[in-house]
């Protein structure tokens, strides 16, 4: 298994960045491309919370966004005694660009689980039901 300290602490560094006038639920996630790249995202809220959108997508999104495909894992922080696992929407997201990573979950008092995507998402939509 690969080192995910550099993982972590991406994730618990972009969190620094969360907009959560709102909620206050302050979350960070990182991806790592198979190049090694490692891109940062925060949730992001919005007055009409419908827009708002999370960390994972937010990570995924930039990765994306600027040339890479393939990534061989993510990370999720927040400041929580209950480790935090992505959303549904999230859960897709990193299926459709991922595929079945490690998922490491961590909180600031240095909790942390690793959990295969297709354990946290089993029977995903994806391509193959097209």
């Amino acid at each position: 298994m690969a080192d995910h300290n550099a993982l972590m602490e991406a994730a618990q560094q972009s969190r620094e960045s969360a907009h959560a006038p709102y909620s206050n639920f302050r979350v960070g996630a990182a991806l790592r491309a198979n190049s090694g790249r490692i891109f940062g995202g925060c949730n992001v809220e919005n007055s009409t919370y419908g827009l708002t959108v999370c960390a994972e997508r937010v990570a995924i999104f930039k990765a994306i966004s600027e040339g890479e495909r393939g990534f061989d894992a993510i990370a999720v922080v927040a400041d929580t005694e209950t480790l935090t696992p992505p959303c549904g929407a999230c859960r897709q997201l990193i299926w459709e660009f991922c595929g079945d990573v490690p998922v490491i979950l961590s909180n600031l008092k240095g909790k942390t689980e690793t959990i295969q995507m297709r354990d946290l998402f089993p029977r995903p939509f994806d391509s193959s039901n097209l």
